[in-house]
């Protein structure tokens, strides 16, 4: 079987799985990941990041200004690669068994949201429960519970991070007015929004490849060093 075939089902099981597991309120944190991406690149191209907001429904914006206008591209950016990339980042992690630094991250980036950039009342409200949630998991759980949390979080952004420029696709075909982040590049490019859409969504599907190849090397590692454990111990 393919990578790319062994993806998309990876995809649509995850999808599956994870719609069946009360999960709408850590789906927010691929939305923060997302405008804390739109933030970072802001702020390094010397712009102004005045807040970002969260919202209920898994949506989010980022509010800043920018002198040099260019920059609006790599800002616009910004947002669905952050997302992609980082969903991979926490298989990879995964993959070398280092969950405790992929939730250490995760406590990080949403200490550095809340102190630094978020300021609406359910955005505050989520990062807090957040952050509590997951220092209770890293601190005092055992690695069963850590590693199906960890685990969880991590299909969540995965699904999420490829789920949400697919959406993007179907918008900048019904408006291309309405697409948000591909409206922004469709604007300031002149490439039509849809064509900025798929590229999110082939960017976000060639992450998504990488993850999965990482989780199933660790599934395949964890096997093999099963059946070799009666030989080795044998030999001792």
């Amino acid at each position: 079987m393919s990578n790319w075939l062994k993806t998309i089902l990876f995809l649509v099981g995850s999808a599956l799985l994870t719609h069946w597991i009360p999960s709408s309120f850590f789906r927010n944190l691929d939305t923060m990941v997302h405008e804390f991406g739109h933030a970072v690149v802001t702020l390094a191209l010397s712009g102004k990041v005045m807040y970002i907001e969260l919202y209920a429904d898994h949506s989010g914006v980022t509010y800043s200004s920018i002198s040099k206008s260019w920059a609006l591209i790599p800002v616009s950016l910004a947002g669905y690669m952050t997302a992609s990339i980082f969903a991979w980042f926490l298989f990879s992690a995964y993959a070398k068994g280092k969950q405790r630094l992929g939730l250490q991250v995760m406590i990080a980036l949403s200490g550095l949201s809340l102190a630094l950039f978020v300021r609406n009342g359910f955005g505050i409200m989520f990062l807090i429960g957040f952050m509590a949630l997951t220092i209770i998991v890293l601190a005092l759980t055992p690695k069963w519970l850590r590693d199906f949390y960890y685990l969880l979080m991590a299909f969540l952004c995965l699904e999420e991070s490829v789920f949400g420029p697919l959406s993007l696709v179907l918008y900048a075909w019904q408006n291309s007015r309405a697409a948000g982040d591909a409206t922004n590049l469709a604007n300031h490019t002149g490439i039509p929004a849809i064509a900025w859409a798929l590229f999110f969504t082939l960017f976000a599907l060639w992450c998504a490849k990488r993850a999965v190849q990482a989780f199933l090397g660790r599934s395949r590692g964890v096997r093999a060093s099963n059946r070799q454990t009666p030989a080795s111990a044998y030999r001792d």
